[in-house]
C-alpha cells in the first residue's frame, strides 16, 4: 500500500483503472462456467451498480467540486462549476449514444435502429456496455487528480474507494455482456474476450482524465462534475430501466438501495 501511494497519482489512476477492468475480465470469465444469464441475478447486480455510481457521483465528485469551488474561486456562484459540468457530463454521453451505434441488451432505447447499421448485433451490444465505461474510467482520474490537488473534500481513499466501487459492479456487467453474446453464436473464447474488451476504455480514460485536470488546474471542479453527470446519465439511461425489465423490479430497486448505502460507507468512512 505505502507504494502506491508514493506514486504518481497519474500512475495511481492508470492502476485503479486497470483493477476496474480486471474486474470486468473476472466477471466475463463465468462464462465458461455458466450457460445463461440469471435474470434475477442481473437485476440485482444492475440495480446495485445504479446505486453505487450515483452514491459516488456526488460523494467523490460532486461534493469536492463545490467544495473547491466555494474555496478557490472568486467572483462567480459555487454551484455554477458544478452545474456546468454536470449538465455538460450528460451532452457528452447523449452525444456518443447518438452517433455511436449500439444495441442494449434488455431492450431497445431507441438510440440505434440496427436496420441503419452495418454493424452486427454482437458488436452493437460491445460498443453499449464501452460506452457505459467511458464516464467510470474519466471519474476515476478526476478523483485522483482531485485527491493529488489536496481539495477539501477530495482524499485518496476517496478516490480508491471510488475504484474500488466501480471495479465490484464491473463483475456482473462482465458475465452480463459475454452471455449474451455467446446466446448470439459466439464462441466462449470470442465472449470473453469481447466482454473484458469493453473495459480497456477505463484505464485510458482514467489516465487521460487525471492528466488533463493536473495540467490545467482551474478545470478540476468543472471535471469532477462533468464525470458525475456522465455517470448519472449512464444510471438513469441505462441501469435503472434494464434492472427493471425482467419483473425482478422489487429486488432491482432495494439493490440500488444497497448499493447506494455501500458506496456512500466507502466513500465517507474512508475518505
Amino acid at each position: 500500500m505505502d507504494f502506491f501511494l508514493s506514486l504518481n497519482p497519474i500512475v495511481q489512476a492508470g492502476l485503479a483503472g486497470v483493477f476496474t477492468w480486471l474486474c470486468t475480465a473476472l466477471g466475463s470469465s463465468t462464462i465458461f462456467f455458466v450457460k445463461e444469464v440469471n435474470q434475477r441475478f442481473l437485476a440485482m447486480m444492475q440495480g446495485a451498480a445504479g446505486g453505487v455510481m450515483t452514491a459516488a457521483s456526488f460523494w467523490s465528485l460532486l461534493a469536492p467540486a463545490l467544495a473547491h469551488a466555494e474555496k478557490h474561486l472568486v467572483g462567480i456562484p459555487t454551484w455554477f462549476p458544478a452545474a456546468i459540468g454536470f449538465v455538460l457530463g450528460g451532452i457528452f454521453l447523449r452525444m456518443v449514444d447518438k452517433f455511436v451505434p449500439h444495441l442494449h441488451y434488455a431492450g431497445d432505447h431507441g438510440d440505434t435502429d440496427p436496420t441503419d447499421s452495418k454493424l452486427s448485433r454482437t458488436w452493437m451490444l460491445f460498443l453499449a456496455v464501452t460506452i457505459h465505461n467511458i464516464p467510470e474510467g474519466m471519474a476515476i482520474g478526476v478523483a485522483f487528480a482531485a485527491a493529488a490537488s489536496g481539495i477539501e473534500g477530495a482524499a485518496l481513499a476517496s478516490a480508491i474507494s471510488l475504484a474500488i466501487g466501480i471495479g465490484i459492479q464491473n463483475i456482473p456487467e462482465g458475465s452480463a455482456l459475454s452471455l449474451p453474446l455467446m446466446a448470439e453464436g459466439r464462441s466462449k473464447r470470442k465472449a470473453f474476450h469481447l466482454g473484458q474488451m469493453s473495459a480497456l476504455v477505463e484505464p485510458f480514460g482514467a489516465v487521460i482524465g487525471a492528466a488533463a485536470v493536473l495540467v490545467m488546474q482551474t478545470l478540476l471542479p468543472y471535471a469532477l462534475s462533468f464525470a458525475a453527470g456522465a455517470m448519472i446519465f449512464v444510471v438513469v439511461e441505462e441501469l435503472i430501466p434494464e434492472s427493471q425489465t425482467s419483473g425482478n423490479t422489487d429486488v432491482a430497486t432495494l439493490s440500488f438501495m444497497v448499493g447506494f448505502v455501500i458506496m456512500m460507507i466507502l466513500d465517507v468512512a474512508l475518505g
